[in-house]
């Protein structure tokens, strides 16, 4: 199992867990919400696919220790929140470590994503896993900017990733 993976981790609300080839048709809702990929460029546009390629990019990151999302349950319901989880990154050509959350559209404004978030922060720093944690937003990602700063993050740098114009939140652990 990779060192990144919050398995078996809580928060207040949230349980942390391995994503499944079962959850798809659980997450299939964030790819078929527009609004989830707005500020995203280079997916595909159809939601089945999006969401197949979204899998597969997590089996690789699983598979070769490169980190990886956790799917989130609400401990009360065990309901499928969202994703978030410590992932490698290359970022300008430096390998970081980079807190990413995904929440379902029917979730957001809920401050899952901070409470996850923070927990993967905490995390890292326990496990002394990098000496400083970044999240990757599209610069017109105000939402998520707003989870990165209720995180202790603070603006590093724009740059481009993966084609798309993005800010560099940090944090120093």
């Amino acid at each position: 199992m990779s060192k990144y993976l919050l398995i078996g981790h809580e928060t207040e609300r949230l349980r942390f867990r391995k994503l499944e080839p079962t959850d798809f048709d659980t997450w299939l809702p964030f790819h078929q919400e527009p609004l989830s990929t707005e500020f995203w460029e280079g997916l595909p546009e159809d939601p089945v696919e999006a969401c197949k390629h979204w899998f597969d990019k997590a089996f690789h990151r699983y598979d070769n220790n490169l980190g990886g999302m956790n799917v989130l349950l609400h401990k009360e319901t065990n309901e499928f929140i969202g994703q978030c989880g410590l992932l490698i990154q290359i970022v300008d050509g430096i390998k970081e470590l980079e807190v990413g959350y995904s929440m379902l559209p029917k979730h957001w404004r809920q401050g899952y994503a901070t409470e996850a978030a923070q927990k993967c922060k905490a995390f890292a720093i326990e496990n002394k896993l990098a000496t400083s944690l970044i999240s990757i937003i599209n610069v017109d990602n105000i939402p998520s900017q707003k989870v990165a700063i209720n995180n202790g993050m603070r603006l590093d740098k724009t740059t481009i990733f993966n084609e798309n114009p993005v800010h560099i939140f940090r944090i120093q652990l």
